[in-house]
Formats: structure tokens, sequence, C-alpha cells
């Protein structure tokens, strides 16, 4: 049996509570260690990874005006005009895609188009999806490259 076979599921269930936590802070102006601690008391993390949750949510949130600067490169209206899940969705992307370099960006790309799908408005995954392949193209290029050049061979 895989010993990581579970791993991947319990990084899907961080990813979730992740952007709950996110999506309550952004509604309700809450700090990211009050929201940490009530999810943590609040929430079952029997199927999550407890650590990856935290780094995400501590990570986003100390680190959100600069994934706003740089998600607002390409977008094609105000950052203000986004709905609240497939922004916190786009800055846990390129939170991921920027400082998690160790999950490769078709990973990171994937689980963000499921969350968009799963908690987002109709075909907002679709706009997620777009965006954060021009983040990657940015911050994981050496990858992309060496992907289409293994796939080439």
């Amino acid at each position: 049996m895989n010993a990581n076979k579970g791993r991947p599921d319990r990084r899907r269930a961080a990813r979730e509570l992740a952007l709950q936590a996110l999506y309550q802070m952004h509604m309700s102006g809450a700090s990211a260690v009050d929201v940490q601690a009530e999810f943590l008391v609040d929430q079952d993390f029997k199927n999550a990874d407890k650590r990856m949750f935290g780094q995400l949510l501590r990570g986003v949130a100390a680190q959100t005006e600069s994934l706003d600067v740089m998600i607002e490169q390409y977008l094609d209206r105000k950052l203000s005009d986004l709905d609240p899940i497939e922004l916190n969705v786009l800055r846990m992307g390129a939170y991921e895609l920027s400082d998690s370099v160790s999950v490769p960006y078709r990973v990171v790309i994937n689980e963000c188009i499921e969350l968009g799908k799963v908690f987002g408005a109709t075909d907002g995954h679709k706009y997620v999806n777009s965006i954060l392949d021009k983040i990657a193209l940015d911050h994981r290029l050496v990858e992309i490259t060496a992907k289409q050049k293994a796939s080439a061979s």
C-alpha cells in the first residue's frame, strides 16, 4: 500500500478549509490568527493537512497586498469587482505558485480550478484558470519549459 495515498486528499481538504477561512476573513475583517483558532476548534481536521491549512491561511493573509498586485496585472477588471471566492482562490493560487515551488504548477492550478468549481460562481473557475496560467508563466517558467521539453521528447 502506498504510504502517500491519502496525502492529496488531505491537501485538498486543507485547501478547501483555507479558502473558507480566507473567505471568512474577507467578509468579517477578522485576523488570520483569530480565524485559524476558530477553525481549529470548530472544524474537523481529521482528513485535512492541518499544517498546510495554517501555512496557506497565514501566508495569504501576510502577503495579501503583494498577491493582489501580482494578480491585478492580469485582470480585465478591477480587483474589487471580483467575486470574493474567486479573489481568494486567486490569492491562494498566486501564493502557492510564488512561494510553494515544491508543489507542481499544474497541481496548484488544478486544485484552484476545482475550488472554483465547488465554491465559486458558474464558470468562475475558467477565469481563475486563465489568470493562474499567466501567473505560472511568470513564476514557474523554468518548470513549464522543462515540462514542455520532456513531453516533446
